[in-house]
C-alpha cells in the first residue's frame, strides 16, 4: 500500500504531460492548417487579380485595335471619296494655301460631299433620261423629275452648311473645274443665262409658257443685276476702309488706326455670306418656277439639257487640262 502511491503520483504527472502535448500538438496542427488555408486563399487571390489585370489589359487592346481599324477604314474611305472626286475634275488644292487647308476642314469636306452628290445627281439624270426615250407616262416621269429637283435642293442646302464655314470657297467655285469657274456668278450658276439657253431646247412652247419664261429670265437679270451691284459696293467699301489704314510705319498712332480698320472690314465681310445665300435662293427659285411654267415631260427635258451643259463645260475643262503643253 505504502509502495503504490509514489508510483500513481508518476502515472498522474506522465498522463497530465503527455495531454498537454497532445493538445499543443493538436493546436500546432490547426494553426498550421489555418496558415495553409490561408496562404492557399492568398495565392488564389493572386491568381484572381492577376487573371483580371490581365483581362483588363486584354479589353483595352481590344479596344485599341477596334479603334485603329475604325481610323484606318475611315481614312481609307476619304481616301476613295477624294480620288472619286479628283477623276469627276473637282480641284482640291495640294498647294499648301492657308486659306484653304485651314478652314477647319470645311471645304474639304464640302468637296467631297459634293463629288458625292454628282455621283447620285448622274445616276438619277441617267435614269430620267431612259424614261424620255422609252416614252415612259407622265407619272413615271414626275416622279423622277421630282427626285432630281429635290436633289438640287441638296446641293443648295450642302453649300448653305459650307459657307458658314468657308465663305471664300464656296465663292470663287474652287469646288467646280476651270471652264465651269469661268462662268460662274456668285458661287454659282447665272439663272437668266440658263434660260435662254432653255429656250432654244424647249421648242415648241406655247405662246403663254413663251411668256412665262421670258418674265421669268427677265426678273432674274434683275435681281441679279441688284445682287452684282451690291457685290461690287461691298468691294468698294472694303477697298476704301483697307486704303484708309494705310500709313507711315512705327507710329503708335497708325497701328490703332489699322487695327480699327481692320476690325470695320471684318465687319464687312460677314455680308459676304448673306450674298451668297440670296444667289442661291434666286438659283432655287428660279429652277422651281420653271417646273411651274413646263409640262412634265418639258421639264424633264429641260433638265437634260441643263445636265448635259455642265457635263460638256466638265469635258471641256478635262481636256483642256490634257491638252499637249509647248
Amino acid at each position: 500500500m505504502a509502495d503504490a502511491s509514489p508510483r500513481t503520483d508518476t502515472s498522474t504527472d506522465i498522463e497530465t504531460d503527455e495531454k498537454r502535448m497532445f493538445e499543443m500538438g493538436t493546436s500546432n496542427a490547426l494553426l498550421a492548417s489555418d496558415s495553409s488555408d490561408r496562404s492557399k486563399d492568398k495565392t488564389s487571390d493572386q491568381k484572381t487579380l492577376r487573371r483580371l489585370a490581365q483581362n483588363r489589359e486584354a479589353a483595352r487592346k481590344s479596344r485599341l485595335r477596334k479603334k485603329l481599324e475604325s481610323s484606318r477604314l475611315k481614312l481609307t474611305t476619304l481616301e476613295q471619296e477624294l480620288q472619286r472626286a479628283r477623276q469627276q475634275g473637282i480641284f482640291i488644292s495640294s498647294s499648301g494655301d492657308q486659306s484653304h487647308s485651314l478652314s477647319g476642314n470645311g471645304a474639304l469636306a464640302f468637296d467631297v460631299e459634293y463629288a458625292r452628290w454628282l455621283e447620285e445627281h448622274n445616276r438619277q439624270v441617267n435614269e430620267l433620261r431612259a424614261a424620255v426615250n422609252s416614252h415612259a407616262s407622265d407619272n413615271e416621269l414626275r416622279v423622277i423629275v421630282d427626285g432630281v429637283a429635290a436633289h438640287y435642293d441638296e446641293i443648295f442646302r450642302l453649300k448653305g452648311n459650307a459657307a458658314k464655314t468657308d465663305v471664300f470657297h464656296m465663292l470663287s467655285g474652287m469646288w467646280k473645274t476651270p471652264a465651269e469657274r469661268c462662268f460662274l456668278w456668285l458661287g454659282g450658276f447665272r439663272s437668266s443665262e440658263l434660260l435662254k439657253l432653255l429656250v432654244n431646247q424647249l421648242e415648241p412652247l406655247t405662246e403663254q409658257q413663251l411668256m412665262g419664261i421670258c418674265k421669268l429670265q427677265q426678273s432674274s437679270q434683275q435681281a441679279e443685276d441688284a445682287l452684282s451691284q451690291g457685290m461690287e459696293a461691298l468691294q468698294q467699301a472694303l477697298a476704301e476702309t483697307l486704303a484708309g489704314s494705310l500709313g507711315p510705319s512705327g507710329s503708335s498712332g497708325n497701328v490703332a488706326n489699322y487695327m480699327g480698320q481692320m476690325a470695320v472690314a471684318m465687319g464687312k465681310l460677314g455680308s459676304l455670306e448673306g450674298f451668297l445665300r440670296q444667289a442661291d435662293n434666286l438659283r432655287q427659285q428660279t429652277l422651281q418656277q420653271m417646273h411651274t411654267i413646263l409640262t412634265t415631260r418639258q421639264s424633264a427635258r429641260a433638265l437634260l439639257a441643263i445636265n448635259d451643259y455642265f457635263s460638256r463645260l466638265r469635258a471641256l475643262s478635262s481636256l483642256w487640262l490634257a491638252r499637249p503643253k509647248e
